[in-house]
């Protein structure tokens, strides 16, 4: 398959449009939230950096062009941001799916430090490019051709390709969600299924393990995961399920391979597409993507075994402003996360601020006065990121 000639013009625009004299200006504060604003054709597509002021307020953003086109749209689970702060590199990398560009930017100038594409073939014009990594690689999903790209990471945040693979779910679901722990990559499919592979030498290999998750086998497949998230050991592997309820699964990694789901479920809201663990791993942070709200579920990092929490109120501003939530960022890198940034789907599109507070194993989430915060960048926003990210 080669990519198509609009494909190739749009880059070409890219590369003419693109304004490489950014601001320059050293960042002073130590908290940021970094969005990928995902603009689609002929907007030049960029990234917004908020800094991140006292009560958790977020600043006017500064915007830096990225090389590329978006598609404003595309998978809850495909995190079109990944940020890198280790040693000396302080990274934000973002994906232009229209395009096929991962450009990394430095954090600390705010400037661009280098670009990457896939192979000719590597496309996520449909559904985005998704995006984890470590200290050595970064892995993209390229959800057009069912691709997993293998980039080495290089000094000045610059990237270099190195191959892709091939992935298909077991009924040909589209790659969706990643995760990484140590030596395993974890994804998810929209068919319902999940599949470990095996990192140490770089390139993904599968493990052998691919899976239809217990809630996609039990609801006959009216559920499938969607997000993932790692504990910090590598014993758990948790799942955030696209679904008419809460649904979340946890699979068992400690032998290097999944294991089938372990279920919990919720009525109290709808869907659960995007979660993130706590930094101290005593709460699971769920986004109510189609249900307008932000729940949490206590969690034990010892069993694995998930347990009622709270949910916030209907955050502010659904059908007028916005028409999903998304991807999220912790409010805090330390203790239970103090809450999270959610992203809001809408154009403009939006970042709201949900607290927490926890006393006596109960909880409760509350929307901050101020929240949102406007993203005027981006006409679909789904993906955020923090700087520093979580330890894990």
């Amino acid at each position: 398959m080669k990519r198509s000639s609009k494909c190739w013009l749009l880059r070409a625009a890219a590369l003419m449009a693109v304004v490489l004299a950014l601001s320059g200006l050293a960042l002073g504060a130590t908290q940021y939230v970094i969005t990928n604003d995902d603009l689609p054709y002929p907007f030049l597509n960029s990234i917004s950096v908020y800094t991140v002021e006292a009560g958790g307020l977020l600043s006017s953003p500064q915007q830096i062009k990225t090389l590329g086109f978006g598609i404003s749209g595309g998978f809850f689970g495909t995190n079109r941001n990944s940020v890198l702060n280790s040693g000396g590199q302080q990274c934000v990398y973002a994906s232009s799916a229209a395009t096929g560009e991962i450009v990394g930017v430095a954090i600390n100038t705010l400037t661009i430090g280098g670009s990457a594409t896939g192979s000719p073939t590597d496309l996520g014009t449909t559904n985005g490019i998704g995006m984890v990594m470590n200290s050595q690689y970064l892995y993209a999903s390229f959800t057009d051709t069912n691709t997993i790209g293998t980039f080495a990471v290089q000094s000045g945040c610059s990237l270099s390709f190195i191959n892709d693979v091939s992935v298909d779910g077991l009924a040909g679901g589209v790659i969706n969600g990643m995760a990484i722990h140590g030596n395993m990559l974890i994804a998810t499919y929209t068919d319902g299924s999940i599949q470990s592979f095996n990192i140490s030498a770089g390139s993904p290999v599968s493990n052998g393990d691919e899976q239809y998750s217990t809630a996609t086998l039990n609801s006959m497949d009216a559920t499938y995961p969607n997000s993932i998230d790692i504990t910090s050991d590598g014993h758990y592997a948790i799942f955030g399920d696209t679904s008419t309820s809460v649904v979340v699964e946890v699979s068992d990694i400690s032998s290097g391979r999944l294991t089938p789901t372990v279920l919990y479920t919720g009525n109290k809201s709808i869907s659960s597409s995007n979660i993130m663990l706590s930094p101290d791993e005593t709460l699971l942070y769920v986004i109510n993507t189609q249900g307008a709200s932000v729940s949490a579920m206590f969690f034990n990092a010892a069993t694995g075994v998930l347990s009622d929490g709270c949910k916030s109120k209907t955050v502010s501003g659904q059908s007028a402003d916005w028409s999903y939530l998304a991807g999220l960022g912790l409010a805090s890198q330390t203790g239970n996360g103090g809450g999270v940034y959610v992203a809001e789907y809408g154009n403009p599109s939006g970042i709201a601020l949900v607290t927490l507070t926890v006393k006596d194993q109960t909880c409760s989430m509350q929307e901050v006065k101020g929240s949102p915060f406007t993203d005027s960048n981006s006409l679909g926003l789904l993906s955020i990121g923090t700087f520093p990210p979580r330890s894990f």
